[in-house]
């Protein structure tokens, strides 16, 4: 069978996925879903119920984003994602996932935090030391280790647009930050960005699925 992605457009861990599965050029239909209200079908074959899940039919289920852009990858890499120090590239990622992740969510939700007496600018300032490497990097070569982007690019680049979403006037005037600002820019820009994006319908069972990456063209109504 043709394998199934559920997603959720807004999510940054969907988004990194979306990204590897696009960029691989594999075929994949999407079921756009709300986080409130899950189909049932995603909750029995991944029940910790978070997006995205991908299924590839059966029992065989990969429901981790970034086992789901390792999977798409080791299918096909054409722009050569995986080119370079592997290792490296996840030490990076694991940063983002871990310490500038938990950062992210106390800045951009603090008032889910109120039993840590959370301040959203402090948050925002250990944000930022996970970010200053990065912008390090950044300087040297216009993606975090060549000319060209790789798997840490762009698993990490939808977390640092959500970071800069949560102020972007605040984000953009950021002095010493020009590399990572041009950088976000850049993906935001994307021809692949574009695609990742795309707008589909809230899956119904009564509905086929879209194309992943191709608009969405609805049944003319008769």
């Amino acid at each position: 069978m043709t394998p199934i992605l559920y997603s959720f457009r807004r999510c940054p861990y969907a988004m990194r996925a979306r990204l590897a599965l696009i960029a691989s050029g594999l075929k994949i239909k999407v079921r756009e879903l709300i986080l409130r209200d899950k189909p049932a079908h995603m909750l029995d074959i991944s029940p910790k119920g978070t997006v995205p899940v991908l299924w590839l039919g059966g029992d065989q289920v990969i429901a981790e984003s970034l086992e789901i852009m390792d999977w798409a990858l080791a299918q096909s890499d054409p722009a050569g994602w995986l080119n370079g120090d592997v290792t490296l590239m996840r030490e990076l990622i694991a940063a983002n996932d871990g310490p500038f992740k938990r950062a992210l969510d106390r800045y951009k939700y603090p008032t889910r935090y109120l039993d840590e007496a959370i301040d959203p600018a402090e948050q925002r300032e250990i944000g930022l030391d996970v970010l200053r490497p990065l912008n390090a990097r950044l300087a040297a070569h216009p993606y975090l280790f060549s000319a060209t982007p790789n798997l840490a690019d762009m698993a990490i680049f939808p977390f640092v647009r959500q970071f800069a979403q949560v102020d972007r006037a605040w984000f953009d005037a950021l002095k010493d930050f020009a590399p990572l600002q041009s950088w976000l820019e850049g993906h935001l820009k994307s021809t692949l960005f574009q695609k990742v994006m795309i707008k589909y319908p809230l899956w119904q069972e009564t509905q086929s699925e879209p194309w992943l990456g191709e608009a969405f063209a609805p049944t003319p109504q008769r």
